[in-house]
């Protein structure tokens, strides 16, 4: 994939959701979640994602306020969620995120034409 290839809205989507710092630093901390969020009770932290639950009391934001920034999060591709009973477990979208990531690479690495 190259910068080409990615289109601009979609652009815009994952710079604004990474515009925020709390997003920011719930996605890095999903890439990584081991030292940062307890075991839990349901669901395995890297191959399930992480409860939303440990999302909202490791950054001390209230539960809806975690859930709108997971939801920008999620709309441009960034994360992706799945329900295990009442609770919404979010990863990383890794494909996603190394396509876009490199698409970027290349397009700084490439000779102006």
């Amino acid at each position: 994939m190259t910068i080409d290839d990615i289109d601009q809205e979609s652009s815009v989507k994952v710079f604004a959701a990474l515009s925020s710092p709390v997003r920011l630093q719930i996605l890095l901390w999903l890439l990584d979640p081991r030292p940062h969020f307890p075991v839990q009770r349901d669901g395995e932290l890297v191959k399930d994602g992480v409860c939303v639950g440990a999302i909202t009391e490791k950054t001390g934001l209230t539960q809806p306020t975690i859930s709108a920034h997971m939801k920008k999060l999620a709309g441009a591709g960034l994360v992706t969620g799945q329900k295990f009973g009442n609770w919404i477990f979010y990863k990383p979208d890794r494909d996603r995120l190394a396509r876009f990531g490199g698409a970027l690479q290349d397009a700084a690495l490439r000779p102006p034409r």
